[in-house]
């Protein structure tokens, strides 16, 4: 019997190579089949491979990359109408309805390599009728393999960091799944419910010297929470760091994390860590404490002072659209960022971000989000709110058009957060107050950043 022929097909991750790509081609190689891995961020769909294919999986760990994912699926069914559909991947499970009337057979979500396996066995052309018989959630611990990236694209192709306006190139890993924690907006929640999986060291550090030897400058730790499992992380870093003295890397924390384990933050500094992104969300305790974040603006201005004192960089992100915020809110966040010298750590389209509610959401639980959704749209794969303030709706349409025009033109982020400056107070009816800007010392330290917006 001939190997099975498995397409494994990533839309869009940030600017990143896929480690949901390399991980399960790993997996489904060593099991005996023929894979390719395609990558549409920096490739076009060959259509030939397509045809052959007797599984295609689409990798969708994000809002994104399920939409672009979703859009795609008539074209790959017009190219071959017999080849199993399987979507994997963080956002797959929490459409599940969604994606199985695309035609879709099997949707995996959690720990999804060993699915993908299993599935080689209903192949090719085997009908699901009796139902997918592998779990929709799986929460398994597994023993990982190396990647396997042997025919993804170049490092070169993918997003770079920009430190001091050099170009460095950038590889991507993961040392762990899931997060222990329960905010209410992240689609984490959903599928791990307070659970978080770890990528076994030893792999976690081949993965990286390969990459490093691939031309990696940089590494970027894709954890959704680097600190879940502590001990695992900084004795990763560590040897890491101790192998490869001159690579840096960067992480995710959330801001609760980086106070309990203050004493750390040395650790990271010491061992290359160029920055930490942390997703702050808000400044405003009222919806910090509605998205269960666990942390107050007050712990957040500590974290500042904190990373200024150990000399690391934080890159904060936020979702300042919410149904609860006003304009003059929205001002208020402005106005502390400039207070706190973080204008130039914010990527531009965090201004304009506005709060997702995708299928399965804890925020669905509260009455204050009850009295604001309008139904779900499958489309958008997320269901519909409108803010009570019209102006605000307004202002983030308008935000959203001004940052994409000015990064398309090459505009800086503190020349872009003036102008989102201008548009807020226009929109609060408040004109002509004025960004007061913190005076910044002759030593101020550029910021580091990634080619590729954050986004999701």
């Amino acid at each position: 019997m001939a190997a099975p022929k498995v397409v494994l097909l990533s839309t869009y991750e940030l600017g990143r190579q896929p480690f949901g790509l390399a991980s399960p081609a790993a997996w489904l190689r060593r099991a005996g089949a023929v894979v390719t891995c395609l990558d549409l961020a920096v490739q076009r769909l060959d259509e030939e491979t397509i045809r052959a294919a007797d599984l295609v999986a689409f990798y969708v760990p994000m809002h994104t990359a399920t939409r672009l994912a979703s859009a795609l699926v008539p074209r790959v069914k017009a190219l071959n109408p017999r080849a199993h559909l399987s979507f994997y991947g963080l956002y797959a499970p929490v459409n599940e309805g969604y994606l199985r009337s695309l035609g879709a057979e099997t949707i995996l979500g959690g720990e999804f390599e060993a699915g993908l396996v299993s599935l080689l066995a209903r192949l090719p052309g085997g009908a699901n009728r009796d139902g997918q018989p592998q779990p929709v959630i799986s929460l398994a611990r597994q023993k990982f393999l190396v990647p396997d990236r042997s025919d993804l694209e170049s490092l070169s192709r993918y997003a770079s960091l920009i430190l001091n306006g050099e170009k460095r190139t950038v590889g991507y890993t993961e040392a762990s799944r899931g997060c222990k924690h329960l905010c209410r907006h992240c689609p984490v929640v959903p599928v791990y419910g307070g659970q978080f999986r770890i990528v076994q060291r030893e792999v976690v550090l081949e993965d990286i010297r390969r990459q490093v030897a691939a031309g990696a400058e940089h590494i970027t730790f894709g954890d959704p929470d680097f600190f879940n499992g502590i001990g695992h992380s900084l004795a990763i870093v560590k040897a890491f760091h101790d192998e490869f003295p001159h690579i840096t890397y960067d992480v995710t924390i959330k801001i609760s994390h980086l106070l309990k384990h203050a004493p750390h933050l040395q650790t990271l500094r010491e061992t290359g860590c160029l920055f930490v992104t942390s997703a702050v969300e808000s400044l405003d305790d009222r919806v910090l404490a509605l998205l269960d974040k666990g942390h107050t603006r007050r712990d957040f201005e500590e974290v500042v002072r904190l990373f200024r004192e150990m000399g690391l960089t934080l890159a904060p992100t936020f979702v300042p659209f919410t149904p609860w915020i006003s304009l003059e809110d929205y001002l208020d966040l402005l106005a502390i960022l400039a207070e706190l010298d973080l204008i130039e750590n914010v990527g531009p389209i965090q201004l304009a971000i506005r709060l997702l509610i995708p299928a399965g959401s804890l925020l669905l639980e509260l009455r204050d989000v009850q009295d604001h959704v309008e139904g779900f749209d499958e489309a958008l794969l997320s269901y519909r709110w409108r803010h009570p303030d019209p102006r605000v709706d307004r202002l983030h349409e308008a935000l959203q058009e001004l940052v994409r025009q000015e990064e398309a033109n090459g505009a800086g982020r503190r020349e872009i957060f003036g102008k989102v400056w201008q548009l807020a107070e226009q929109a609060a009816g408040k004109p002509g107050r004025g960004l007061v800007e913190k005076p910044r010392g002759p030593a101020h330290t550029p910021v580091p950043f990634m080619t590729e917006p954050w986004f999701c």
